[in-house]
């Protein structure tokens, strides 16, 4: 089953990006690009979700349904 946690992607002023998700505590991630970015988060949030199945904690995800919006990133 695939769950959604909405990441919140900020540029900082040094140039890269970070990562946090309030559905995930204590994701946090960082990246050269957006995508890079991602891809560090959805490693962290695996691990983390992990970590919480081992000491019997579930974390509240939703579902991912029939259909939903997906921002798509496009460079220039």
């Amino acid at each position: 089953m695939e769950q959604i946690a909405n990441l919140h992607i900020e540029k900082l002023p040094e140039g890269i990006y970070l990562a946090t998700c309030e559905d995930i505590p204590g994701l946090i991630a960082q990246g050269r690009t957006i995508t890079e970015t991602i891809e560090i988060a959805r490693d962290v949030a695996k691990k983390l979700l992990e970590a919480h199945a081992e000491r019997h904690q579930q974390a509240k995800l939703a579902s991912v349904k029939d259909s939903f919006d997906y921002p798509l990133i496009l460079g220039t």
